[in-house]
C-alpha cells in the first residue's frame, strides 16, 4: 500500500460551529470545500491519516514526531471547552518513519515534547474528517527551520515508511497562506500577501509542487505565510506520483488566506520528481550568482571557504584588490544565508584592522564559526552559501528616531557600555519602532531604559 492521495487545508477555529457561534458563515465557502475534502477522504478508506502542522511544536533542526500511543485535544482556548477529541497514533509507522529519516541524515524524533495535547492546526481538519466518518489512527508531525528541500525529504521518507510497513495512508497538510491581505484583518496588510496567495493557490489546482519549493523566501517572510513547509512534506510524500488535482476554494474575507485542495494519486510519474529539479535549479542559479560576485563578496568567500576547509586563517591578500578595499579602514558585516535562511551574521562598527579587506576576511571567518545562534559551517554547507558584505560608514548621533528610514539606515542602541546595533533594509523589518527594538534586545538593554541612538548608512554588495 502507499499514500491514496493528500489534501491541503487551512485550520482557522472560527469553522467549527461551537466556536464561531454564527460567525463561520463568514466562511461559508471554506466550510463547504472543507467536508468535500473530508468526505474525499473517507472514500479513500484510510488506515492511517498523517498530519502535519505549523502549530505542532517545531524546532529550527528537527523534525518533532508527537510520541505517545495517542492524545486529546479541545477548543478550550478559543472559548469551546465542550469540543473535544481523542486520537490513537500510529506506532511502528512513526517508528519506521523516524529510521528512514535518521538513514536519510534528518534529525528527526520524539524528543521534546511541551504539550502532548492536539494543536488546533491537527484540531480543526481532524474535526471535519471524523465529522464524515473517517475513524483511524494518526500520526502527527511539526514544521522545521530545514530548507524546502529537507522537508521534501522528509515527505519521501514518510511515504517510504507508509510503503514499508503496507498501509493505506493519506497525507493532511494543514496550513493557512498569507497573514496579510487586509488592512482590517488581525494582522494589516502588505502587498506580497496577495502575491504569495495567488502563487500557492495556482499551484495547488496544477499540481505544480515545485513552485512550493522555489518560492522566494523573502516573498514568504513579508507575506507572513503560515502553511508552505506544510505542503512541501506532502510534496515529497507525492515524489514521483500523478495526482489528479482540485482546487475546491479559496477565501480571504478574514484577511486570512484559506485554500483547500485535493490530490488524488492516479499512478506512477517520474517526471514529477521536484526534489531532484529543484536540486539542479538551485544549483545552476548558484553557480550562476558566484560568477558574478564583485571583490567583496568573493574575499569573504575565500577566507570562508579557505578557514573552513583548513581551519586556518587567510594569511595574505589575494591580487588585484579595488584600492577602496586595501587602502582605507571601515567597519563591516559579513552575512552569510542557505535556503533562504540566515546561516550567520558577524561584523564591526568601526575599523578593527589596518584595511576593509582585512576586516572582511576577519569577519567572513567570524560569521561561520563564531556567531552564537548557529552551529558552524561545515564543508558540506559550502556550495549552498550565499554572502553579503555591509560596509559601514561612519555612525552619526541623532536625537529622535524621526531622523531614521529603515531601507536607509542602520541603527546603532547605547546604554553605557552595551551596544546593539542593527543593519538597514532586512527582510521583514519595515517599521523604525521594530528596527529599533530589535538593536536594543541585541544589546541587552531594556525597554525602560534610557538609551542613545546613532544611525549609519551602508554599501551593500551581494
Amino acid at each position: 500500500m502507499s499514500i491514496l492521495g493528500t489534501i491541503i487545508v487551512p485550520h482557522p477555529p472560527l469553522i467549527i460551529p461551537t466556536v464561531g457561534c454564527g460567525r463561520e458563515q463568514e466562511v461559508q465557502a471554506t466550510i463547504d470545500a472543507y467536508r468535500t475534502a473530508a468526505k474525499q477522504v473517507a472514500a479513500w478508506e484510510p488506515e492511517v491519516l498523517i498530519i502535519t502542522s505549523p502549530h505542532q511544536i517545531m524546532y529550527a533542526d528537527y523534525f518533532h514526531i508527537s510520541p505517545g500511543q495517542g492524545a486529546t485535544g479541545d477548543m478550550a482556548a478559543f472559548g469551546a471547552a465542550q469540543t473535544k477529541l481523542v486520537v490513537e497514533y500510529d506506532s511502528p509507522l512513526r517508528d519506521e518513519i523516524i529510521r528512514r529519516g535518521e538513514a536519510a541524515g534528518l534529525q528527526t524524533g520524539t524528543f521534546g515534547q511541551r504539550d502532548p495535547s492536539l494543536d488546533h492546526g491537527t484540531f480543526v481538519p481532524l474535526y471535519f474528517l471524523q465529522e464524515a466518518g473517517v475513524d483511524c489512527p494518526i500520526l502527527r508531525i511539526g514544521l522545521s527551520g530545514f530548507s524546502p528541500l529537507d522537508h521534501y525529504r522528509l515527505g519521501q521518507c514518510i511515504a517510504q515508511a507508509v510503503d514499508a510497513q503496507g498501509r493505506r495512508a493519506v497525507f493532511v497538510a494543514s496550513g493557512d497562506l498569507s497573514h496579510k491581505l487586509r488592512d482590517d484583518g488581525p494582522y494589516g496588510y502588505a502587498p506580497e500577501g496577495p502575491v504569495f496567495d495567488r502563487r500557492v493557490t495556482q499551484a495547488m489546482a496544477e499540481g505544480d509542487f515545485l513552485r512550493f519549493l522555489t518560492m522566494d523566501p523573502a516573498l514568504c517572510e513579508q507575506a507572513a505565510e503560515c502553511g508552505l513547509r506544510s505542503f512541501q512534506i506532502m510534496a515529497g510524500a507525492l515524489d514521483g506520483m500523478a495526482v489528479e488535482a482540485k482546487l475546491l476554494s479559496y477565501e480571504d474575507v478574514t484577511g486570512v488566506g484559506y485554500g483547500i485542495a485535493t490530490f488524488t494519486v492516479t499512478g506512477p510519474d517520474g517526471a514529477r520528481r521536484f526534489g531532484a529539479q529543484c536540486e539542479a535549479a538551485e544549483r545552476t542559479r548558484l553557480a550562476e550568482k558566484k560568477v558574478s560576485e564583485d571583490p567583496w563578496v568573493k574575499l569573504a568567500r575565500l577566507s570562508l571557504e579557505t578557514f573552513v576547509k583548513t581551519k586556518k586563517q587567510l594569511e595574505q591578500l589575494p591580487d588585484g584588490l579595488p584600492a577602496e578595499m586595501t587602502g582605507q579602514a571601515a567597519g563591516a558585516f559579513v552575512s552569510l544565508h542557505a535556503h533562504g535562511q540566515l546561516r550567520g551574521c558577524i561584523g564591526t562598527t568601526g575599523p578593527t584592522t589596518e584595511s576593509l579587506a582585512w576586516e572582511i576576511v576577519q569577519n567572513a571567518v567570524s560569521a561561520c564559526s563564531r556567531d552564537p545562534r548557529f552551529p558552524p559551517v561545515t564543508v558540506s554547507e559550502l556550495d549552498s552559501l550565499e554572502y553579503s558584505v555591509d560596509v559601514l560608514g561612519r555612525p552619526e548621533p541623532i536625537c529622535s528616531p524621526a531622523e531614521l528610514d529603515v531601507k536607509k539606515y542602520g541603527v546603532i542602541v547605547s546604554c553605557g557600555s552595551r551596544r546593539g546595533l542593527l543593519l538597514p533594509d532586512l527582510d521583514g523589518i519595515d517599521t523604525v519602532e521594530r528596527q529599533i527594538d530589535i538593536a536594543r534586545q541585541k544589546g541587552g538593554i531594556g525597554s525602560r531604559e534610557k538609551y542613545t541612538l546613532e544611525r549609519f548608512e551602508v554599501v551593500r554588495h551581494l
